[in-house]
């Protein structure tokens, strides 16, 4: 059986007004399809009108104010339909989507449908997205006790991936699948798994990571504290 590793990787990134899936809104996003060397074949980027003014820090973060979203962006309904589109048909094609805390990235997307009273990725495929591979679920999988940040830079950095240009939605997609091709190399259990079964392994990896974050801040900080369990959509709220 070809690893998933050898095989071609479509990846899937946006930047955000912030971090909030229930209420945040999608600024831009890159579909980005990358060959068994790295290299892109193809891609697609958009840059929305979110329809709120997007806060200082996260204008801050990627590079998009306001102002240059309501003049240069196209409509946030038309965009999250094509946005939702090009993800289900990578899904829908059996091709691995490549997603850096897809958690965030597909709940958010999932929620943008519900505003614009468009079918989820779920409803086009008439199931939860899969297979989708998260490099921040796999690294804390197979590197538990690493000291350290686990953010996108940190992974490029600690995988030896060159990562320009930093929360660029095409770059951090295109750095998101470099870093997950060099974690399937390094290690091979997760490496020989067909993506299925990779995406199965993040499933339960996700619970058990979010059920041992929620232990910790109920016995140092939050005697409360609830960390969402779910991967790689967080379930809508009635």
């Amino acid at each position: 059986m070809t690893s998933w590793v050898t095989e071609p990787l479509v990846a899937f990134d946006l930047e955000t007004t912030g971090t909030d899936v229930e209420t945040d809104r999608i600024v831009t996003a890159a579909v980005v399809r990358l060959e068994p060397d790295g290299a892109v074949s193809a891609e697609r980027t958009w840059l929305l009108n979110p329809g709120v003014v997007i806060p200082e820090e996260a204008s801050a973060i990627h590079g998009i104010s306001t102002d240059h979203a309501r003049e240069h962006g196209v409509s946030a309904s038309s965009a999250v339909e094509a946005i939702t589109q090009a993800v289900a048909e990578v899904l829908h094609s059996g091709t691995p989507l490549v997603v850096m805390n897809a958690r965030y990235d597909l709940s958010l997307l999932d929620r943008e449908c519900r505003r614009y009273e468009l079918e989820s990725i779920s409803e086009r495929l008439g199931s939860v997205p899969s297979p989708v591979i998260d490099p921040l679920v796999i690294d804390k999988h197979v590197d538990k006790y690493r000291k350290g940040k686990r953010a996108l830079h940190a992974l490029c950095a600690h995988y030896g991936v060159s990562l320009e240009d930093a929360h660029n939605a095409r770059a951090d997609a295109v750095a998101a699948a470099r870093v997950v091709r060099r974690m399937g190399e390094k290690y091979q259990p997760v490496g020989t798994m067909s993506s299925t079964d990779l995406h199965d392994l993040q499933v339960r990896a996700a619970a058990a990571q979010s059920a041992s974050l929620q232990a910790y801040l109920r016995r140092t900080t939050n005697p409360t504290a609830v960390v969402e369990s779910a991967w790689p959509v967080i379930p809508r709220s009635r």
